[in-house]
């Protein structure tokens, strides 16, 4: 339409209602036409309004051409002030913000005349932006947001970018009817869905790169590199993305990138554009405000010659980085300690005097899942640890006499030692043999010198059963007081209600050795709001730590005796559960040593001592080793 001015009448309808605003002797009032068009160029729809010497049509054109190129985005477009002349105009002022970059917001003016009962809006290309020039339009140009990383302790980059390699379609590089089986070759060369890939590509634009996987660089299989260059329109693209240190380096915690999906896109209206990327998963998508900054956005007025002039300019920022406790040497000890472990399973290390989590580790057979920090397991006997406190704290000493014989009844219920427990240990035998061996029976009668709370104030004093806000997944276990005598029987043997996590196993031992309650840590920036359990007293710490050491010298942790480096404090651990119509257990093994404190866990296992016994061995030996 290129300078031709266009006069906007407002309709019959609304010239009704101007007529019944009045103006006195005026005349009617401009406002409801100013409002008329802030309404119509907000919405984007100016059909409900005539104008003079062309069609509506023509005027929605040149309004959605000037604007289509700023994206899929609308302004909010109000009327600030209209001030009418004395020789029958006015002028509009129109209030505009556009959801661009940190907001564009500016004025405008629209020339508005009398014309008989109405008023006409005189339409010109500034009307929708004050500089613009005939024939220009408005094009946007995202200016991406720099993503920060996760960093560990000293500010090695736990997650940062890494260099990769992608592998896909080039839809530019192969013919539109040859694509689909470009394809399905390389769908079968990188072994991924046939079917989805080819659809994705027949879906694509004849300008698309269609990604069908990213590798790291140093971990593209040689067949690949071999194969693909003879597979026509395919090609490998070098970049970087954000990664972790190793593909499995601490993965269900930190969480994945990519690109946003259209529900992300749908629940974060005005956040997120396609083509962006984001947290998908774990810290990376809880914290994906604060590491991935904010996007900028470059405005251009561009004429018809493909001249350009700034008219806005929002600077992208760099996001914050996160900041964690894991020791990256310590947290790939415990994964290479794991990767041969079948069933799922679990090593959680903390330093006890900060209650920094060094290292938090799920085995392969977790398909992904965090049971080091989010796990709900029955504890069984590393609970003996949290018993054993609540007895002290009722006047037991480790030389106290108790009753372990083979087997216990309790309202019915039937319970037995395990099937590797000596039998040199039943009978009348001390507090501490009976710790040291895992006696059910003698912990199972020694139930009856517990009130209904004392073992969840015990748990308490060790960091159990108190929830916290850690700013990540953490479950801290469940300890409640006991809802029949046989619950009561089982809670003291680490079964009936008690639950916990492998890091809540940590936290225990931690405490312990801190001589204190010690609340764990993995981000730096989160301090948890305290609590007051019950402190531990430096008595009953020394007594607990005595019996504790004497697992290693005398008990079930005996495997541990020879570690080098100071002297190491445990408690292994079996719990009943049933799967699948199968009796099973679980093997657990909690241990502490100088300032570590460390619980292996593995969900199906024989004994804590056989089974996650020499998981923890290899850890502490490994975490000595420099």
């Amino acid at each position: 339409m290129g300078t031709r001015r266009l006069l906007l009448v407002v309709p019959p309808v609304l010239a009704l209602v101007l007529a019944g605003c009045g103006g006195g002797d005026d005349g009617p009032s401009p406002d409801p036409t100013a409002a008329a068009l802030a309404s119509g160029l907000a919405s984007g729809d100016l059909s409900q309004v005539s104008f003079v010497d062309a069609s509506v049509g023509d005027v929605q054109r040149e309004y959605d051409a000037t604007v289509a190129g700023l994206g899929d985005v609308k302004p909010k477009v109000t009327v600030a002030s209209v001030t009418k002349g004395s020789d029958g105009a006015a002028t509009a002022t129109l209030q505009w913000s556009w959801p661009l970059g940190s907001g564009w917001s500016y004025t405008s003016k629209a020339p508005l005349h009398a014309s008989g009962s109405t008023w006409q809006v005189e339409w010109t290309d500034d009307v929708v932006e004050p500089s613009l020039k005939p024939g220009e339009k408005l094009e946007a140009t995202p200016l991406p947001a720099t993503r920060a990383d996760i960093l560990g302790p000293r500010g090695v980059g736990l997650v940062t970018d890494r260099p990769v390699v992608r592998f896909g379609v080039d839809r530019l590089k192969v013919p539109a009817a040859q694509a689909p089986e470009s394809a399905r070759r390389l769908a079968r060369l990188l072994g991924i869905d046939v079917a989805s890939y080819v659809k994705q590509v027949k879906a694509a634009g004849p300008k698309a790169f269609v990604q069908a996987i990213v590798f790291r660089q140093d971990e593209v299989p040689p067949a690949v590199t071999s194969q693909y260059v003879h597979i026509k329109g395919v090609d490998a693209i070098a970049g970087e993305v954000p990664l972790g240190i190793t593909k499995e380096f601490a993965a269900p915690i930190l969480g994945t990138v990519g690109p946003v999906t259209a529900e992300i896109i749908k629940d974060n209206p005005g956040v997120y554009s396609a083509g962006d990327e984001a947290g998908l998963s774990g810290l990376e998508a809880r914290y994906d405000e604060q590491l991935r900054g904010t996007s900028g956005v470059d405005v251009e007025a561009v004429d018809a010659n493909d001249k350009r002039r700034r008219v806005f300019k929002h600077a992208a920022t760099r996001g914050t980085p996160l900041h964690l406790t894991l020791e990256p040497r310590l947290q790939q000890l415990a994964e290479r300690i794991l990767s041969t472990v079948g069933p799922a399973s679990a090593i959680v290390a903390i330093r006890p005097s900060t209650g920094a989590i060094l290292a938090a580790a799920n085995g392969p057979g977790n398909n992904g899942y965090n049971d080091a920090t989010y796990g709900r397991f029955a504890p069984g006997s590393t609970f003996k640890t949290v018993g054993s406190l609540a007895l002290l704290k009722k006047g037991q000493t480790p030389s106290s006499p108790v009753d372990c014989p083979t087997s216990v009844t309790v309202d019915g219920k039937v319970f037995t030692n395990d099937s590797f427990y000596p039998p040199s240990a039943n009978g009348r035998i001390t507090l501490a043999s009976a710790l040291a061996n895992s006696c059910n029976t003698a912990f199972i009668n020694e139930r009856t010198k517990l009130g209904s709370t004392d073992l969840v104030d015990a748990a308490a004093t060790l960091g159990m059963g108190v929830d916290h806000d850690l700013g990540f997944p953490a479950y801290f276990g469940n300890v409640v007081p006991p809802t029949s005598e046989t619950t009561k029987a089982a809670d003291m043997i680490g079964q009936g209600q008690v639950l916990a996590s492998p890091m809540t196993m940590a936290t225990v031992m931690a405490s312990v050795v801190a001589g204190r309650t010690v609340v764990p840590q993995l981000i730096t920036s989160v301090t948890p709001a305290k609590t007051s359990p019950e402190p531990l007293s430096a008595a009953q710490d020394a007594t607990l730590k005595q019996m504790l050491r004497g697992v290693v010298l005398n008990g079930t942790g005996i495997g541990l005796l020879d570690v080098p480096g100071p002297p190491v404090i445990a408690k292994t651990g079996t719990a009943e559960f049933d799967r699948a119509g199968k009796r099973l257990t679980h093997a657990w093994m909690i241990a502490g040593q100088g300032d570590l404190a460390v619980c292996a866990f593995v969900d199906v296992g024989q004994t804590g001592a056989g089974v996650a016994g020499p998981l923890l061995e290899q850890f502490l030996r490994g975490a000595l080793a420099r």
